[in-house]
C-alpha cells in the first residue's frame, strides 16, 4: 500500500509539480475537447457533450424492427417512411446544408426561407420521434451558433418564420429539453417581436431580424394581411412565454386575438374575411375560404385553446362559432359522386374552388370532436362528424381516381343547375326529413359514405385547376387524425397507398421532389426539382405516426402547430394569469 501512494505521488509531481507544467496538460485537453466538438471537425471525430436524455413522460420513439410476421405490417411500414425521411434529411444534409432546402433531382441547393437552414428546424422533431438520435444530435451542432441575423433590407417572413422555424425549435425543445433549444427559441422570438409594432397590434409580413425594421411585404400599399398571417402566431408565442415567463411574448401576441372575440367583425354568420387592415385592425373586404389565406387561422383558435389546458374559454368559443359557420357556409355537395367539399365566397357567391390545402379542415373538426370539453350540443356533434368524414372521403378519392395515386393541388367541383341544392346543410336537413317519414335514403347523410375511384375524367364531378402535387402533408395529417379519433383501419390503408405513391413518383436519387401532370395516362408525373421543407416536417411525420401501433404523440397531452410540430398542453400558473392578464373565465 505505501508502494502504491508513493508511485501515485511520484507521478502527480512528474506531471504537475515541476515547473508548473500541469497547464502544458490542460491546454491540450481544452484542445481536443474544442476539435472534437467542433462542427469543422468530422462528424466520426467528434463526441458530444450536450446530449440530453429523454424528458420523463416525453413522447417515446418506437423500437422499429424490420417485419418478422403477420403481426409487424404496421411496424414494417413505419420502417419504410423512416427509412425515406433518411434518404431525404441524408441528401440535404450532403447537398444542401446549411442553405434551405435541397433540390433533389439535381443535387443543388437553394435558399427559399432567408438561409438559416430552414429543413434542419423543420426536421428536428421528426427526427427525435422516429428514434433517430444521431441524426437528430448531429443536426444540432449544425446549427449551433445561429444568430438569425439578416442584412439591412432584407426581411423575414414572419408567418413562415414563426411556423416553421419557432415552432420547430420550441417542438424539439419540448421532446429533448435541450437548453440551446431554450436559448435559441427565446432569441428567435425577441428578434420577431417588432412585427407586432402596428397600430392594430397585428403582425406585419416581415421584419429584419437585426435592425428591427419592418414591411408590409405585398401588401405594402394597402397595409393589408392575410387572416391566417395574422392568428397563426400563439400556439408559438405563448408557449414561448410559458416556459421563458416572459409577458411581452404573450401581450404581443394576444392583442390581434382579443379583436376576435367580439362579436364586431363576425360576417356572413359567424365567418371571418379574408384580408384585414392592419392599421385599424378590421376586415377590409368581404371574401370567406377555409383555403389558403384563413385555414391556420380557423386551426389556431381551437389548438390554442387545447395547448393551454381548455381555461380560455372566448377561444373555445370563437373556434365552435366559426367550425359551425363553415359548415353552414362553405360545404357544398356535388350532384353525381356525392363529394363533399369546402369552397370559397366571393360576395356572397359560392365559387366551387376546391384546394388540398383545404384538407386540413376533417383533421380539425375530427379533432374538435374528439375533444370532450368543447361542450357541442348533440346535433353539432354529430354534423362535425359527419362533415370530418365526407371531406376526408373527398380528400382521399382525388387520389385514388389518378394514375399516378396523387392528388391535383386545385379543382373547381361540378355544381347543381340550382346553387342551393349543393348547399350540404340543406341535403342533410332533407335527409334528416326523411329519416323522420321512415323514408330510406340510406344510413349516412349525402356526401358522408366512401366514394369509390373513378378512372374516367368526366365521370368525377370534378376537374383539376392544378395538375401537380406539391408534397403537401394536408390529406395524410387529415388520416392520421381520423385513425386516431375513429379507430378505421381504412385510414392507415389510404396512407399507405400514398406512400407507395410517393415512392413510385416523386422519389430522386437525392430525396423527393414535388411533381407536375399527375394524371397523364401515357406518361409517369413531370418531376419538379424542390422538395419544401413541408415534407420532412409534416407529411413523412404523419405517415410514420399513422402507421405506429403506439400512439406516440397523445392528442390529450400534445397538439400540433399548423407546421406539425407538436407542442406539450400545459396549464398557465396563477402567477401567469395575473401577470400576463389571462381572461380564463
Amino acid at each position: 500500500m505505501l508502494q502504491s501512494r508513493l508511485s501515485c505521488s511520484l507521478l502527480a509531481r512528474n506531471v504537475f509539480g515541476r515547473g508548473g507544467r500541469w497547464w502544458h496538460f490542460a491546454l491540450i485537453f481544452a484542445v481536443l475537447l474544442w476539435v472534437s466538438t467542433s462542427t469543422l471537425t468530422p462528424r466520426r471525430f467528434r463526441f458530444r457533450v450536450f446530449k440530453s436524455s429523454r424528458p420523463v413522460g416525453g413522447p417515446r420513439s418506437p423500437v422499429i424492427r424490420l417485419p418478422g410476421g403477420p403481426n409487424d405490417l404496421w411496424t414494417g411500414r413505419a420502417n419504410e417512411v423512416r427509412k425515406a425521411f433518411a434518404h431525404a434529411y441524408r441528401g440535404y444534409q450532403r447537398h444542401a446544408l446549411p442553405y434551405d432546402e435541397l433540390m433533389p433531382l439535381t443535387g443543388g441547393r437553394v435558399n427559399n426561407f432567408h438561409g438559416w437552414g430552414v429543413s434542419m428546424y423543420d426536421s428536428l422533431d421528426t427526427m427525435w420521434l422516429m428514434g433517430l438520435d444521431d441524426m437528430f444530435y448531429d443536426t444540432m451542432e449544425d446549427l449551433a451558433g445561429q444568430k438569425f441575423d439578416l442584412p439591412p433590407g432584407e426581411y423575414a417572413h414572419f408567418f413562415e418564420v414563426v411556423i416553421r422555424y419557432l415552432g420547430g425549435i420550441l417542438s424539439a425543445y419540448a421532446l429533448s429539453e435541450d437548453p440551446r433549444l431554450l436559448k435559441q427559441a427565446e432569441m428567435l422570438g425577441e428578434k420577431l417581436l417588432p412585427a407586432f409594432n402596428t397600430p392594430s397590434g397585428f403582425p406585419v409580413w416581415g421584419v429584419n431580424t437585426r435592425t428591427g425594421d419592418t414591411t408590409y411585404g405585398g401588401h405594402d400599399a394597402q397595409a393589408t394581411t392575410c387572416m391566417a398571417e395574422a392568428f397563426s402566431n400563439q400556439m408559438e408565442f405563448k408557449y414561448l412565454a410559458h416556459i421563458t415567463g416572459n409577458a411581452k411574448f404573450f401581450e404581443a401576441t394576444e392583442k390581434p386575438m382579443k379583436a376576435m372575440y367580439g362579436r364586431e367583425h363576425i360576417m356572413h354568420g359567424g365567418l371571418f374575411a379574408k384580408m384585414w387592415d392592419l392599421r385599424t385592425g378590421k376586415p377590409n373586404q368581404t371574401d370567406f375560404t377555409a383555403a389558403g389565406c384563413t385555414d391556420s387561422a380557423y386551426e389556431y383558435f381551437l389548438k390554442q385553446w387545447l395547448m393551454t389546458g381548455q381555461k380560455e374559454l372566448k377561444m373555445r368559443d370563437l373556434y365552435v362559432r366559426s367550425a359551425n359557420a363553415i359548415i353552414e357556409h362553405l360545404l357544398y355537395v356535388g350532384p353525381r359522386r356525392q363529394l363533399l367539399y369546402s369552397t370559397d365566397l366571393n360576395n356572397g357567391a359560392a365559387t366551387h374552388h376546391f384546394q388540398h390545402l383545404t384538407c386540413f379542415l376533417p383533421a380539425l373538426l375530427a379533432l374538435g370532436t374528439h375533444t370532450p370539453g368543447l361542450k357541442l350540443s348533440e346535433n353539432e356533434k354529430k354534423r362535425h362528424q359527419w362533415a370530418a368524414e365526407g371531406l376526408a372521403n373527398t380528400c382521399w378519392v382525388v387520389y385514388a381516381d389518378t394514375t399516378s395515386g396523387l392528388s391535383p393541388d386545385k379543382f373547381v367541383m361540378e355544381k347543381w343547375g340550382e346553387p342551393e341544392r349543393g348547399r350540404w346543410v340543406e341535403r342533410v336537413a332533407e335527409w334528416e326529413e326523411a329519416q323522420a317519414q321512415n323514408m330510406k335514403l340510406g344510413t349516412l347523410p349525402p356526401g358522408v359514405k366512401d366514394v369509390k375511384p373513378e378512372g374516367e375524367e368526366k365521370a368525377r364531378g370534378y376537374t383539376a385547376s392544378a395538375d401537380m402535387y406539391l408534397l403537401r402533408p394536408e390529406v395524410v395529417e387529415t388520416f392520421y387524425i381520423m385513425w386516431r379519433t375513429t379507430g378505421d383501419v381504412k385510414w392507415r390503408e389510404r396512407g399507405w397507398a400514398v406512400f407507395q405513391a410517393l415512392e413510385k413518383n416523386t422519389k430522386t436519387k437525392y430525396g423527393y421532389t414535388s411533381v407536375r401532370y399527375v394524371d397523364d395516362r401515357n406518361y409517369k408525373p413531370y418531376q419538379k426539382d424542390d422538395m419544401p421543407s413541408w415534407f420532412l416536417a409534416e407529411t413523412l411525420k404523419y405517415l410514420f405516426l399513422l402507421f405506429t401501433d403506439e400512439e406516440l404523440v397523445p392528442l390529450d397531452k400534445w397538439v400540433f402547430n399548423t407546421e406539425a410540430h407538436p407542442l406539450p398542453v400545459f396549464n398557465w400558473t396563477k402567477k401567469e394569469i395575473e401577470d400576463y392578464g389571462i381572461d380564463v373565465s
